[in-house]
């Protein structure tokens, strides 16, 4: 391919055709302990987030905020859960510099020990009937360590998983890494599942739901030794030393590509939120779902949606990934639109379908994202860049999604149509991100 054709089809956003080189050179063990280390770390790590995310939904607006009437106390709840995403840039930033300084491989090492400390210390937080207001300010502060170590991990396991993958199979690599998160789910999912039919109500919310948060003892030591024996990736000993200042020279000479890749995760991150985590919450405030039926549709709707990353990163790598981020979009409008409506029927079954088509939507995308974004930056400031543009992204759409559904649902009787809408403007805002962002499916990185 002459050199006009390939930077036409880079600016026009058609994939481009792999590049020889490290093409050959990525298969190799490394390249599979990276894939394995991203996918089992992410999943530990997403396993307490995924914890927390359904009891925010269902136990903590009573034991943190008792003093609340319920509704003000579920806004609250959610509030602490978005207090996570808000943390997540900053944690992008800081990790993403010493990433780009010091290697990715330090770097993911602290990330899973702060991740790991803070969830334990959530399951030993005594409950405001014990210290009072003290409890819900602990509760803020731990969430926070978690989103602000989850803002490093997410982007330098994905970069991990990037940087030591073939040209040609960087998407299915990434697909590969990703259904941490929702094998995290499904595993999570069970956990209280399993907790919730096994005690009583009164036990469950008296200790149960400290069990998974404590199960993290164990799950940080196998991460931490799967990932102590993955290597540094061969592109950042290739740059090492070239960025001085990375967070400076992104800002100046990318500002437009990351302020793209902040828009263009609008929708899954926001409809994330929206259509799984409150959707949890309005499963058993407004439709009188019990939490074992509830917990149960997760896990059916996570398993699915394992095969939807795998089969979008899959495809990415054949169709380009702008194509596949589309057909997510499309995927994610198709289920919106009636997604309350279906829910209102107050059917099991019609429900765990709006649910697991929604999130097979986000997962098809999420399954490429890794990828995606790899391939935008220049290595020297790919780690910055990256969790910047992905962390912002979730601060701006996803954080106050919850939030801002559960206030709409009680301040207007039309709540459901106006939750919908910021939806819909959420698919339109990534859909003029995704279009203006260059698709470089199968060249090689950038140095």
């Amino acid at each position: 391919m002459r050199a006009s054709e390939l930077d036409e089809q880079v600016e026009t956003g058609q994939p481009v055709a792999a590049s020889g080189g490290a093409e050959d050179g990525s298969g190799t063990p490394a390249a599979r302990r990276a894939v394995v280390s991203g996918a089992l770390g992410s999943a530990l790590e997403w396993f307490d987030f995924s914890v927390y995310g359904a009891l925010s939904a269902t136990v903590f607006p009573q034991l943190f905020f008792p003093e609340l009437a319920p509704g003000t106390a579920l806004l609250a709840s959610f509030a602490t859960f978005g207090v996570g995403l808000v943390a997540r840039p900053l944690g992008g930033l800081l990790f993403g510099r010493l990433g780009d300084r010091l290697g990715r491989r330090n770097v993911l090492m602290v990330t899973l020990l702060l991740m790991g400390v803070a969830s334990v210390l959530i399951g030993l937080l005594p409950t405001y009937a014990s210290v009072g207001i003290l409890a819900p300010a602990a509760l803020v502060t731990l969430r926070f360590l978690q989103g602000f170590a989850l803002g490093g991990e997410l982007t330098g396991s994905q970069l991990m998983v990037m940087e030591h993958s073939p040209n040609r199979r960087r998407g299915i690599a990434g697909a590969l890494m990703s259904v941490g998160s929702p094998i995290s789910q499904v595993l999570a999912t069970l956990s209280l599942t399993g907790l919730a039919a096994w005690l009583t109500e009164e036990q469950f919310n008296g200790w149960g739901w400290r069990v998974p948060f404590l199960m993290s003892v164990a799950l940080i030591a196998v991460g931490y030794y799967i990932r102590h024996r993955v290597e540094e990736t061969p592109a950042f000993l290739a740059s090492e030393g070239k960025s001085e200042q990375p967070a400076r020279g992104l800002l100046k000479q990318h500002r437009k590509t990351v302020t793209l890749l902040v828009l263009a995760w609008a929708a899954p991150g926001a409809l994330y939120y929206i259509m799984v985590t409150f959707a949890t919450s309005y499963l058993t405030g407004e439709l009188g779902f019990d939490k074992s039926s509830t917990f149960g549709l997760m896990v059916v709707a996570n398993t699915i949606s394992i095969g939807a990353s795998l089969l979008g990163g899959w495809s990415s790598d054949r169709i380009g990934r702008k194509r596949v981020l589309f057909t997510g979009l499309a995927i994610l409008l198709a289920f919106l639109i009636p997604f309350f409506l279906i829910l209102n029927t107050g059917n099991w079954w019609m429900a765990a379908l709006a649910i697991t088509g929604a999130l097979c939507g986000v997962q098809f995308m999420t399954g490429c994202q890794g990828a995606f974004y790899a391939e935008a930056l220049p290595t020297p400031i790919r780690y910055t860049g990256s969790a910047l543009g992905l962390t912002c992204g979730n601060m701006i759409f996803a954080a106050p999604a919850p939030f801002l559904a559960t206030w709409l649902m009680q301040s207007s009787d039309n709540g459901t149509a106006l939750v919908t809408g910021y939806g819909l403007l959420t698919i339109l805002v990534s859909a003029v991100a995704i279009r203006l962002l260059p698709d470089r499916t199968g060249r090689q990185l950038e140095a």
